[in-house]
């Protein structure tokens, strides 16, 4: 359905041109007023012997006020379309950069999001607003470029249990010699792989939920929310030979109880789920001058330097073997990084040379009461900054020796 937009009852560029022609025809008649005035009581004189025809002559008349008038109305008539031409040159020029955004902007779509500007000549207001569009036509276009990866690899992810679940029911049905102990074993699998497909949906859910941003700030302390998380998690470690390590000291901050729990969820998980037998974990609350921290250093596979970046983005995994889900779908840091951004936090990664990683949350101290409930301004400036990125694989490892 196309929308009929309203056409202007009179363009931008002719609304100047009469700004433009008014100011220079008031401009010439000023003008016109202080030369002419003078001119009006001025009269001529000669001299008494001189060779005129005239034997004597006295003073005459100079300019009459008819000649004044007739001159007035002739320059009066030219400087209109003169006035209007210097008008609608200024203006042209003025609006010039403006048809150049304006065309760029309706020829930018979600398909062709690489145009830009570029706007040259001098640096002023509106070139400066040409750069800010540019760079804002380049953030839209990494965006719509990161929601089509996402919605592929999402669209991967849910389509692998399901293409095994439709395979399973097909080999189950067509069976004539089944038994009662093999379709048990069918309908086992089924629950497995919708089991794998929940999962998905919740950390899913768990995303969209993070990159939403928080909606309400509470008091919460890291070290409650480690020892929540730990409850059903130690069970699980045991069973995979890990060695859990746990030095929790109270760390209050400021923020979204869901968030915040989802976030230490992940990085416990993805501690356990990346580790190898007879490995470690060490999980660490602190309080590191005014912000509350929590660190998770654990043993695993070498994770490379260039890969570290990619681990944080959604549907990335060490493993090049997207149909291998024992290592999960590839969400668990996704998410720690979208709940860090959430809360204007501080997120330094490090991969560990002999293996694994350790990772740390800082976040923002407990606002003193009469503040506003979210982290100082600067706490959010300094996150973007480079260096705070979640990715920061060579800064100082923040951990207890």
């Amino acid at each position: 359905m196309t929308v009929l937009q309203p056409v202007p009852s009179r363009s931008l560029q002719a609304r100047l041109t009469l700004f433009y022609a008014t100011g220079v025809y008031v401009a010439g008649i000023v003008v016109l007023a202080i030369v002419i005035l003078p001119l009006a009581g001025i009269r001529s004189t000669v001299p008494a012997h001189s060779p005129a025809p005239a034997a004597i002559t006295g003073t005459g008349q100079g300019i009459g006020p008819h000649q004044l008038l007739v001159g007035t109305v002739v320059a009066l008539v030219v400087l209109v379309p003169v006035s209007v031409a210097a008008g609608w040159f200024v203006a042209g020029r003025f609006l010039r950069p403006l048809r150049a955004i304006t065309a760029t902007a309706k020829a930018i779509s979600a398909g062709n999001l690489d145009q830009r500007l570029d706007l040259g000549g001098p640096i002023d207001e509106l070139t400066e607003l040409g750069h800010i569009l540019d760079d804002l036509f380049a953030r839209l276009e990494a965006s719509f470029t990161a929601q089509r990866h996402f919605v592929a690899n999402a669209s991967h992810e849910l389509r692998t249990p399901l293409a095994g679940l439709r395979t399973l029911l097909e080999v189950a049905l067509g069976d004539p010699d089944a038994d009662a102990d093999t379709l048990r074993a069918a309908c086992r699998e089924a629950l497995a792989l919708g089991g794998m497909q929940e999962r998905l949906v919740t950390s899913l859910l768990a995303l969209a939920t993070s990159e939403r941003g928080v909606t309400r700030w509470e008091t919460v302390d890291l070290a409650h929310v480690v020892t929540g998380v730990l409850t059903s998690r130690r069970d699980q470690a045991a069973e995979n030979g890990i060695d859990l390590a746990v030095h929790l000291t109270p760390a209050v901050t400021a923020g979204d109880p869901r968030l915040i729990e989802s976030l230490t969820t992940n990085l416990i998980d993805n501690a356990v789920r990346h580790n190898h037998a007879d490995g470690h974990i060490r999980i660490t609350t602190e309080t590191s001058g005014l912000r509350a921290a929590i660190t998770v250093t654990n043993s695993g596979p070498v994770v490379p330097e260039d890969q570290l970046q990619r681990l944080f983005q959604p549907f990335q995994r060490l493993s090049a073997d997207r149909n291998d889900h024992r290592g999960g779908h590839g969400l668990g840091l996704a998410i720690v990084n979208a709940v860090t951004e959430a809360h204007h936090a501080t997120l330094t990664a490090t991969a560990r040379p002999q293996g694994g990683l350790s990772i740390t949350v800082q976040f923002a101290p407990v606002p003193q009461p009469g503040q506003v409930q979210h982290p100082p301004a600067q706490l959010a400036a300094e996150k973007s900054r480079p260096k705070d990125q979640a990715t920061g694989g060579r800064q100082q490892e923040h951990t207890n020796p």
